[in-house]
């Protein structure tokens, strides 16, 4: 199975990019792909929630304890 290398570069004068890696063996030949950086913007698990139909059950910490105490007490009854 081939091994894939991805590499970090920075776009020189004259649109020249340059690739060095200690991996990579003399006169050895490869395919390069040039993809241009586009940072991703990740969303908290917070914000996804929000955003869900319903919001979140419980706005508290202490709610979520009310509620598991509940739950318990049920359990004895």
């Amino acid at each position: 199975m081939q091994k894939a290398l991805r590499l970090a570069a920075t776009v020189l004068p004259g649109g020249k990019v340059e690739i060095a890696s200690p991996e990579l063996e003399d006169g050895q030949r490869v395919d390069v792909i040039v993809v241009p950086y586009a940072p991703v913007h990740r969303r908290s698990a917070v914000d996804i929630l929000a955003e869900c139909p319903g919001q979140r059950l419980f706005k508290t910490a202490e709610e979520v304890d009310d509620y598991i105490k509940g739950e318990r007490a049920s359990w004895d009854r």
